[in-house]
């Protein structure tokens, strides 16, 4: 693929994986105002996923610290735990998380540059496409999806380590800029603030198929049908240490639920299974077909239903009144309008039907920002 935009230059960086480098890359950090984060992990080849690479960025140079080196990274704790430094991160939702899950450690003082590129009202807010717009280099992303376990890491993945750092510091201070000449920095740090809450959560053990998409509509016995293949392939999956989708993927365990093949013949005719996949757990798979065919109508399982209440035609005539604001203030803003207001957040004002600043405020989900900002004019339409 050709491209208009030259390679990234590679900034100095090191590589860090003894506990006294790591000792020493936190006491230089620890003296940085602001420093860039990144992470790398291996979701896509391992039934476990581990954060496998912690980049962190300073002016000068980038450090790339081998967590699967260290068996201790507490060091590294209060180092994102301080409100003197700010972190910047891109698209943090999913490295919050990973920290939290790995390492139990959480950040503090967060500056999403995602969040502030969707503030500024740009289209394209991904990493790369702000690399290539804002610094004219093109990032390799065809690293993120290579193993990131192996070691030695070769060089051209540890310059991608350091080159999706090393831009970070410098869109802070630019994307910081513009958002105080347009008094939305207030906007982008309070949501930072809100997302830097986020933590890990487990999946669902009690029962698989909720995280199946499409089990909603299979009936009680596809569902215990689908349940057995979502068990058996996380236990080959964690035999083999490989990720789920890569022993069989969820719409072969579909049409199985629904079709129900006992035979090797049958199996064959699934959409998605290939002859290999047949040949190697056929038996397995019949097995578990049939384990679920065999059990008692009383202890089939059903998928649960939430109940939702639906809002009365006066909310859904203010939401509409509410949307019709919103589009026209984010034009005005030159903003997403999702933005500027969630469809979820309109709806909880025009229930709670705020008749002042502090019925406002009261209200669950609604931001100080968007109160100081629009309180008056949210207020206003729902006068109307």
């Amino acid at each position: 693929m050709t491209t208009d935009h030259p390679p990234a230059l590679c900034p100095p960086f090191e590589w860090i994986d003894t506990p006294e480098g790591l000792s020493r890359t936190v006491g230089l950090l620890s003296v940085e105002p602001v420093i860039g984060f990144d992470l790398e992990a291996d979701s896509l080849f391992h039934f476990q996923e581990k954060v496998c690479l912690l980049q962190f960025a300073t002016p000068e140079r980038v450090f790339l610290v081998d967590p699967l080196a260290l068996d201790d990274l507490s060091p590294m704790a209060p180092l994102f735990g301080s409100e003197d430094i700010v972190k910047v991160l891109h698209g943090a939702d999913y490295d919050l998380r990973s920290l939290d899950r790995d390492f139990d450690i959480h950040i503090k003082a967060l500056f999403d540059t995602q969040i502030a590129a969707r503030f500024l009202g740009l289209e394209e807010t991904g990493l790369g496409n702000l690399l290539a717009a804002r610094f004219d280099v093109q990032a390799e992303k065809k690293f993120q999806k290579k193993d990131w376990s192996v070691r030695p890491l070769p060089g051209d993945m540890l310059k991608y380590g350091a080159v999706d750092t090393a831009y970070l510091l410098e869109l802070y201070r630019m994307l910081r800029e513009e958002l105080s000449e347009l008094d939305r920095l207030s906007w982008v740090e309070e949501e930072c603030l809100i997302l830097s809450s986020v933590r890990y959560t487990p999946p669902d053990k009690e029962f698989l198929c909720l995280r199946l998409r499409g089990a909603g509509h299979l009936d009680s016995r596809g569902l215990a049908v689908a349940e057995e293949l979502l068990r058996l392939r996380l236990d080959i999956a964690r035999k083999k240490d490989r990720p789920p989708f890569k022993v069989f993927g969820n719409q072969p365990i579909l049409e199985m639920a629904r079709n129900r093949p006992t035979t090797p013949e049958q199996l064959c005719s699934v959409p998605g299974m290939s002859k290999g996949q047949v040949k190697a757990l056929g038996p397995d798979l019949i097995r578990s077909i049939q384990k679920a065919l065999r059990l008692p109508e009383s202890e089939l399982p059903t998928y649960p239903r939430y109940k939702s209440r639906r809002p009365g035609q006066d909310v859904m005539k203010r939401v509409e009144v509410l949307k019709a604001w919103r589009e026209k203030r984010a034009a005005g803003l030159k903003l997403d309008p999702s933005v500027l207001f969630t469809n979820a957040q309109l709806l909880a004002i025009s229930t709670a039907r705020p008749w002042n600043a502090e019925d406002l405020a009261a209200i669950e989900g609604v931001r100080r920002w968007q109160q100081q900002a629009f309180g008056k004019e949210i207020l206003e339409v729902m006068g109307q």
